[in-house]
């Protein structure tokens, strides 16, 4: 009787943990619902509604190397987007439309995976359920290398330029 409740006690720990882990890959509100997406070849544009408790939420994933640009539109001053890397172990979001602007644009690091979370301000007075949205994410080539400062002319000076010195 005690190993059977033992096996038990087990399985329900093993089960509690495997819950844990998944519910940290993607944390998900309430009655939200993910939308797993590709990294797109062209632009792809998200529309949606930020529906309190009901919206949905993308993960996207990205690679080293990529360049790429997200911008979020809408027309309520309440509704905002969340971007998380869920390859991270901390919950704040690296990028979010109520301080950083409406549009991000980057060259990825490393390989991850994103979370896109728009969502309606639980904070601020408002009206209504929620607002509509709509997400651009454009792929963009390769950032152009930064030019070199000219080097500098050279200047007449009075004394004639140092040898270089040896080793």
């Amino acid at each position: 009787m005690k190993d059977h409740s033992v096996r038990t006690l087990i399985a329900a720990a093993a089960l509690f943990l495997l819950t844990v882990s998944a519910m940290a890959q993607t944390p998900l509100d309430p009655g939200e619902k993910l939308e797993k997406l590709q990294f797109p070849a062209v632009t792809m544009q998200l529309k949606g509604w930020t529906k309190f408790g009901n919206g949905h939420v993308y993960t996207l994933p990205v690679r080293a190397g990529q360049h790429l640009r997200i911008s979020f539109s809408t027309k309520s001053k309440f509704a905002f987007l969340a971007i998380f890397d869920l390859s991270k172990p901390d919950d704040e979001a690296f990028f979010g439309t109520d301080e950083d602007g409406m549009s991000f644009e980057t060259t990825i690091k490393e390989n991850a995976t994103w979370l896109l979370r728009p969502y309606y301000s639980k904070v601020s007075p408002r009206r209504g359920l929620g607002a509509p949205f709509s997400i651009l994410i454009e792929p963009l080539a390769a950032g152009p290398q930064q030019p070199k400062p000219p080097a500098e002319p050279e200047r007449p000076s009075l004394f004639p330029k140092a040898p270089p010195k040896r080793q």
